[in-house]
């Protein structure tokens, strides 16, 4: 499959016209390993080394369709492995123009942290290499996503999303996970949407140390 072919792919399965632009924009090739720039196009999950994935288009393309993203959002992603989906956060929230957006990336693996760092550099985004339970302490965001399966949100997240503003996170256990969304309403989340029926790589809690 080729670029052309996803983006009429994509199209035909309904996704929003920013969804579609975002996905024409950004370069996957830039993305995944120089000995798998063939397959870049193709449908599909990619080894990005370190043992973690760049995530199936389809899914990605779910995933912001179910966050919601609008110009000018603050936005953060939790598990941003290649800075893929940074990039395409930075195209829908804006990254150019006076509706400029901000998009924060949480990588726990360092090189996979300096890797993306480099390759959003284009980007008003900025990647950090640290533990995703707690976020980024003193920020708010309208929107974040969470992109590795967890059995809840982390209570650090939910403090750190704005009021009205949406999370979406994969749920369920480490064999199958439902992409959940939820609005945060009064201080607290209220369900928007579940589809079932997908696998991501775990989420790592707390306990485990990683080194800003």
């Amino acid at each position: 499959m080729n670029k052309k072919e996803l983006i009429e792919s994509l199209r035909s399965r309904g996704f929003e016209d920013k969804i579609i632009d975002a996905f024409s924009n950004v370069k996957r090739e830039k993305f995944i390993p120089r000995k798998l720039k063939s397959f870049a196009y193709n449908d599909e999950a990619l080894p990005i080394g370190e043992g973690q994935t760049i995530s199936q288009p389809y899914t990605i393309a779910t995933m912001l369709s179910m966050l919601d993203a609008d110009r000018g959002d603050k936005i953060l992603e939790i598990g941003s492995g290649s800075g893929y989906v940074v990039a395409l956060l930075s195209e829908i929230a804006g990254y150019k123009g006076k509706e400029k957006g901000q998009v924060f990336g949480i990588e726990r693996i360092r090189e996979l942290a300096v890797k993306s760092k480099k390759a959003v550099k284009d980007y008003h985004a900025k990647v950090y290499n640290k533990n995703g339970f707690y976020g980024i302490s003193g920020k708010k965001f309208d929107r974040i996503l969470i992109s590795a399966g967890c059995n809840e949100i982390p209570k650090p997240l939910i403090a750190q999303l704005a009021n009205n503003g949406i999370i979406v996170a994969p749920i369920g256990n480490k064999f199958q996970q439902s992409l959940i969304s939820y609005k945060k309403i009064n201080n607290r989340l209220v369900l928007q949407n579940e589809i079932p029926g997908f696998i991501f790589v775990p989420f790592i809690q707390k306990n485990d140390k990683v080194v800003d």
